[in-house]
């Protein structure tokens, strides 16, 4: 568990610089319904694959409310230390609840700006989360710095908006409600990063070796359509678009979503999502 001491100067002032964009509410209602329908599919895939390198040491950036935090500390030996980090503090406050187990521990912390010694972890892992880095270059080198030699850095990220049926019916049914001016944030960051060419050759600048990119596919399934409007509209940074736009329409704009959603996807959802997982090796 790192200590005070390895606390760089500095870090305070990047967690001012870049805000994060999860407020308390939407933490709440991200944990409560987008993870059970999009995260812990891959949090127990991701899991799989951290536990092949049988790290002990183990440091988790832009770990939201925990659900990839939670499938590491089901899967990886009893003895690993996990350290789960998020630039949210209100992501941290639902998350940190869920995991109390010994040897898990969360912290404040910027993954562009790391408050960690250099070669402290044997894994640096990431669930679906670069895609919110403004300087994802400078992230992948802090990785490398706080990596053993050998030390793996594991990331997922989302394949496109085409390739992932739920958010793209959300974005389109928007598009089609504001057609002058839609809310655009989820093309704009979390369906943004998913070129595995410049994904591979901004990790190998870092200094990572042996980079990988995989396309994951899982199905997506929630318990009703009206889960599925609730937890991207309400659940993610869209909320503030949404409200920004048209304060007073929250409820009916869900309702309309909804309706989209089930008359693609039924009462029951069930869609198809893809995801690019990546890894290196720090030399």
């Amino acid at each position: 568990m790192p200590t005070s001491a390895n606390i760089e100067d500095g870090a305070d002032a990047a967690f001012v610089a870049s805000p994060p964009p999860f407020g308390a509410g939407v933490a709440d209602l991200y944990q409560a319904l987008l993870v059970p329908i999009l995260f812990e599919p891959y949090a127990l895939e991701m899991a799989i694959v951290a536990e092949r390198s049988k790290p002990v040491s183990v440091l988790e950036v832009a770990a939201g409310t925990g659900a990839l935090t939670r499938a590491l500390r089901a899967k990886l030996d009893p003895a690993a230390e996990i350290v789960a980090t998020d630039l949210s503090q209100a992501m941290i406050d639902v998350g940190a609840p869920s995991v109390t187990m010994s040897r898990t521990h969360w912290m404040h912390a910027d993954a562009q700006d790391l408050p960690f010694a250099p070669l402290m972890f044997d894994l640096v892992v990431c669930q679906f989360g670069v895609m919110f880095f403004p300087d994802k270059p400078k992230a992948y080198h802090e990785a490398k710095r706080v990596l053993r030699s050998g030390g793996r850095l594991l990331f997922s990220t989302w394949d496109s908006l085409a390739a992932n049926d739920f958010a793209r019916c959300v974005d389109e049914c928007l598009t089609g409600l504001f057609p002058s001016d839609p809310p655009d944030f989820l093309g704009r960051l979390p369906y943004s990063y998913f070129d595995p060419s410049l994904i591979k050759a901004e990790v190998s600048s870092a200094g990572f070796e042996a980079v990988s990119c995989e396309r994951l596919e899982l199905a997506s399934i929630a318990a009703t359509s009206q889960d599925v409007a609730t937890a991207f509209c309400r659940g993610t940074p869209l909320s503030g678009e949404i409200e920004w736009r048209a304060p007073e329409r929250m409820s009916e704009i869900v309702d309309e979503v909804a309706e989209r959603v089930a008359s693609r996807y039924g009462a029951r959802p069930c869609g198809s999502m893809s995801a690019l997982v990546v890894s290196g090796r720090a030399p």
